[in-house]
């Protein structure tokens, strides 16, 4: 094995970095290698035709839709239990599953929404609620903590409950749900649970065979890939229903049932790139899964001492309340925050002209800042860190913070 690469040769590979910008706003999208530009690049130059036409351009067109489904299936571990489906990005995914849930789903039937959501995976719940007239029951999180207990799924789940829908992660909140225990008292009353994934899958390796998992999404623009969404769902999940594709594709044909229009070769080839970043990082030659897992163990290495640091520094200022529980093994680097007298707008803005790519507002987590009682128009701050920021970045924003907080 290589010797595991220094900040200085991972901040290397992304070009992007080579700004004055301090990235810190990685949640809503994250940089991307150089492997994942070339790729995307030489798509376009050797292979830009439609796919399953039978020429050798042809054929290297869907050698590499091919291979991005099957590098998306490895990348969630999903072995033989289900596979993934591509499209432009979760909501539309989302949107797309609950549709045709509509077949499937009746009057009466019931569906457990985690407020801690992404608007993208409680839209189209609520859309059935008000198409056919099942009922969303809605999850609270924890008042003290903001996190999703799975000790309180329990007293809302019964015989008429269908799905259970859940952030593997809060994108506000950051905090790492237990979503095995989750999918254990679901699967006990007969009832799937759709996990979106997309503020986990930067910075730790998603295992759907661990979670038991039913439906599992994330965004791979958001772990350091092209602008596109990857949907696993389990074989026993996709196959009572029909996908929205043309009358003429089997039902039983996942991939090209669902993916309506097909999705985007080039950013196809550009997901493929991003094994080279990671095979990098993990100072070895690509080895599948096993690459995946150690490249994604090294992230959460680098990425711990950042959100310590972070926390530390906002643990020691009176005026400022994270949203989101203190330091642990299941705490993330994505930390929102409000500050007791000052704005969130004012505070990013001034973070802004320091040179630090943050933002405010609700992140699409409309319903928890409400259910929060923070104005979802302004909402929090959110600092995003992945590990491609570093300990120096991370200093000269908490000295920033402490004039401006």
């Amino acid at each position: 094995m290589n010797p595991f690469p220094s900040m200085e040769e991972i901040r290397a590979q992304f070009p992007a970095l080579a700004s004055e910008t301090r990235f810190m706003e990685n949640a809503g999208g994250s940089q991307v290698p150089r492997s994942v530009i070339e790729a995307t690049a030489k798509y376009f130059e050797t292979s830009y035709v439609q796919v399953g036409a039978g020429y050798p351009e042809s054929d290297a067109a869907t050698g590499t839709v091919d291979l991005a489904h099957d590098f998306a299936n490895e990348f969630v571990n999903a072995g033989a239990r289900g596979q993934c489906i591509l499209g432009p990005s979760t909501s539309t995914l989302l949107a797309s599953v609950a549709r045709a849930y509509v077949r499937t789903l009746r009057a009466g039937d019931e569906i457990i929404v985690s407020l801690a959501n992404h608007e993208s995976n409680i839209g189209p719940w609520v859309w059935l609620e008000e198409t056919l007239g099942v009922r969303v029951i809605w999850w609270p999180t924890d008042p003290n903590t903001y996190i999703v207990d799975p000790r309180t799924l329990s007293p809302l789940i019964n015989s008429r409950t269908r799905l259970i829908c859940v952030p593997h992660v809060s994108n506000l909140v950051g905090h790492v749900t237990d979503i095995k225990a989750i999918t254990r008292i679901a699967h006990l009353m007969g009832a799937e649970v759709v996990v979106d994934g997309v503020a986990f899958a930067p910075h730790r390796a998603v295992d759907v065979a661990a979670l038991d998992a039913d439906w599992y999404v994330f965004s791979t623009y958001k772990v350091f890939g092209p602008h596109m969404a990857a949907l696993y769902g389990k074989s026993l999940s996709w196959a009572p229903l029909t996908g929205p594709n043309h009358f003429f594709i089997p039902r039983d044909d996942i991939r090209h049932k669902w993916e309506l229009g097909g999705p985007s070769h080039e950013a196809c080839a550009g997901w493929l790139g991003l094994r080279s970043y990671l095979s990098f990082l993990a100072g070895s030659e690509y080895e599948g899964r096993k690459t995946v897992e150690s490249s994604f163990s090294r992230m959460e290495t680098l990425e711990r001492r950042l959100t310590e640091k972070l926390l530390q520094f906002f643990s020691q200022n009176p005026n400022v309340t994270v949203v989101g529980p203190g330091m642990g093994a299941d705490r993330l680097p994505t930390v929102s925050f409000i500050h007791r007298v000052k704005s969130s707008a004012e505070v990013a803005h001034a973070l802004q002209i320091r040179g630090f790519a943050v933002r405010h507002g609700h992140m699409y987590a409309y319903r928890l800042c409400e259910s929060l009682g923070v104005a979802p128009e302004d909402g929090v701050v959110r600092i995003s860190l992945v590990h491609y920021n570093t300990a120096k970045e991370v200093e000269a924003l908490v000295a920033a913070l402490g004039e401006v907080l």
